[in-house]
């Protein structure tokens, strides 16, 4: 369970896939590791199981088309060293990151993997801001964090509340955030008058770009936090307790917002997304809100009905089998299925009746089941017998 900067992983080496791959064979790649990499499969191998979370993160940019456009951009223009430039602030050099204008532009929104950002003004937005017509920037949102989370497949379809342990950028307990030395405050800064941002004119145009004095923030720490040495934020341990609401499925993203890594001298928390992986259950099978179940019964009870207890997981409850219920007929046992996100009853438990036919019979077990046999009806089979050719003409 760690913070994942998205940005700095090359999600292709990860599936192992070429960078022009298309998406077919980016699911059969994630499938195939998926597979084999799966915690069932694999229990108690911790270096498997980070595996199977680094491809599922993976997959998720990936498989998206948008996710996958905007990633890729984003990994070619900072690796090019695009929208790049240094800048001096108490005397180190901090790099300014494209990424900040892209939330900015949309609406602080937060990174890739996160949730929808508003409408997809995109680089026009950023451009916009550039030459003159952007907001004023202020302190930057913090990143988001993934966290990466193992349940019980009864957990999962119940609900539950678990602790999570991050290790990752939090909010500075010395100076709260914003970067100063406990007793003093930082100061406006004299070249933006606090905007941020720094308009030129250059012909017809003006461009705007951030202030390289206080690097957008609009404010400047002369004396700098000992802790934090001023930027608001530490690396530390923290424990979360993270509710997970029932019903939530494999591969599915519960977003806790205001929970990732602190923005920038006191700038808004980004949000913490924590990725569900179930585990199998031995008798369960899961259909959408529905629970699915495989009973096996003998001839006699198909034949002549019977009542068959069969566990949910709420408890055992008695399913009536009919007279005459033929091999893969399904019962529905309403409102024992998986709950809505509110805990009330939501699907239904499919309870699929499987014929067993017995290996060895004893001699007076054949015995009675061959006066049986001439007890009974014919099959039906003789319908098809009479499709035959007769090939004695």
């Amino acid at each position: 369970m760690v913070s994942r900067d998205w940005m700095e992983k090359d999600f292709y080496k990860v599936l192992g896939v070429p960078k022009d791959a298309p998406t077919a064979d980016i699911k059969k790649a994630y499938r195939q590791l998926a597979r084999d990499l799966h915690p069932d499969h694999n229990p108690g191998n911790t270096t498997a199981e980070d595996r199977f979370k680094e491809v599922s993160e993976a997959y998720t940019v990936l498989a998206d088309d948008k996710k996958r456009r905007e990633y890729d951009e984003m990994r070619s223009l900072l690796g090019a060293g695009a929208f790049r430039r240094d800048a001096r602030m108490g005397g180190g050099a901090t790099p300014f990151d494209l990424s900040d204008l892209l939330n900015q532009a949309r609406g602080g929104g937060g990174g890739f993997g996160g949730t929808p950002t508003g409408d997809a003004g995109g680089f026009t937005d950023i451009f916009g801001n550039l030459f003159g017509q952007g907001r004023r920037r202020g302190p930057a949102k913090g990143r988001d964090v993934e966290a990466s989370v193992v349940l019980d497949f009864a957990d999962a379809v119940k609900g539950t509340t678990i602790p999570l342990t991050l290790r990752a950028p939090g909010v500075c307990d010395t100076c709260h955030g914003n970067g100063a030395r406990p007793g003093t405050i930082p100061e406006t800064c004299q070249t933006c008058h606090g905007l941020g941002m720094v308009t030129t004119n250059q012909g017809a145009f003006s461009f705007s770009e951030p202030c390289k004095d206080c690097q957008g923030v609009g404010t400047i720490v002369r004396d700098k936090c000992p802790e934090c040495k001023g930027s608001g934020g530490v690396t530390k341990t923290r424990t979360l307790t993270v509710r997970i609401p029932p019903g939530v499925d494999n591969g599915q993203k519960i977003r806790l917002a205001g929970r990732g890594e602190p923005g920038d001298r006191g700038g808004p928390t980004g949000d913490l997304f924590v990725l569900i992986t179930v585990r199998k259950h031995e008798v369960f099978d899961r259909k959408g809100d529905n629970l699915v179940l495989r009973v096996p019964i003998t001839f006699p009870e198909a034949a002549l009905g019977t009542d068959v207890r069969v566990p949910t997981l709420d408890g055992p409850v008695t399913v009536r089998v009919p007279a005459g219920t033929p091999s893969g007929r399904t019962l529905r046992v309403r409102g024992r299925g998986v709950p809505l996100r509110d805990g009330s009853p939501g699907g239904d438990l499919l309870v699929t009746v499987e014929i067993e036919v017995p290996r060895d019979l004893s001699p007076e077990a054949r015995e009675t089941l061959e006066k049986f046999a001439t007890q009974v009806p014919p099959a039906g089979r003789h319908r098809l017998e009479d499709r035959i050719p007769d090939e004695t003409g």
